[in-house]
């Protein structure tokens, strides 16, 4: 079962997410660069509110959502201090977002580190891509980086079958490769991994998926 609200309040309120490294993600950096973002483009799981703030500042439509009321707190304030007031961000429910959606509102979905979290909840997993295509624009985009398997790491890991029986029918998988995602050593992390010898604090570099996928 995914972790409720107050779970990621106390994540953000303690400082103890491993996701939040100071900057955005350089996947979804070069994401960008590389073109595959366009239009309005929304930012599920927003947390800091790093590629919502990246977005922002380079012209795009772009809205941030996030289950945790802290984690919107916490992207305001970040925003404030690196200037952009012009970053959108609501508390939302990505699930009863798409649920409530009576057309199609987004040409780009940037779901980084969010996609994971349903690694063993099959039933919440579906009702969010159900969700994804409620919101995303036929012709658009889904973009997914999500952490992976196939290397010893911490925090809920996927393998690459996830996303592919995912999204099947009214979707079409035009990439999917190993990626990389920077993260950092919490305390919280450290308590959950007693094998886990570096100090709290420490960058890591953790293996991922990278997946674009088009909304027929």
């Amino acid at each position: 079962m995914t972790q409720p609200a107050d779970f990621w309040n106390s994540v953000y309120d303690n400082d103890t997410a491993p996701w939040v490294i100071g900057g955005p993600q350089p996947a979804i950096v070069a994401l960008e660069r590389d073109g595959w973002i366009r239009g309005r483009v929304l930012d599920p799981g927003c947390g800091a509110g790093e590629h919502t703030i990246l977005l922002t500042t380079l012209g795009y439509d772009v809205l941030g959502i996030d289950l945790s009321p802290s984690a919107v707190q916490y992207a305001n304030r970040n925003a404030a201090a690196q200037d952009v007031s012009s970053a959108r961000f609501e508390v939302a429910d990505a699930i009863a977002l798409g649920a409530a959606a009576t057309e199609p509102s987004y040409d780009t979905i940037v779901d980084s580190a969010l996609f994971h979290i349903f690694v063993d909840d099959p039933d919440a997993r579906a009702a969010y891509v159900r969700s994804l295509h409620a919101l995303c624009k036929p012709g658009g985009l889904v973009d997914i980086l999500a952490l992976s398997d196939v290397e010893p790491g911490f925090g809920p890991r996927i393998n690459d079958s996830i996303i592919r029986e995912s999204f099947g029918a009214g979707w079409e998988l035009e990439d999917l490769q190993p990626a990389r995602y920077h993260g950092r050593v919490t305390e919280a992390v450290l308590e959950a991994d007693d094998d886990l010898k570096l100090p709290a604090g420490t960058a890591v570099d953790l293996a991922a998926w990278q997946a674009r996928i088009r909304r027929l």
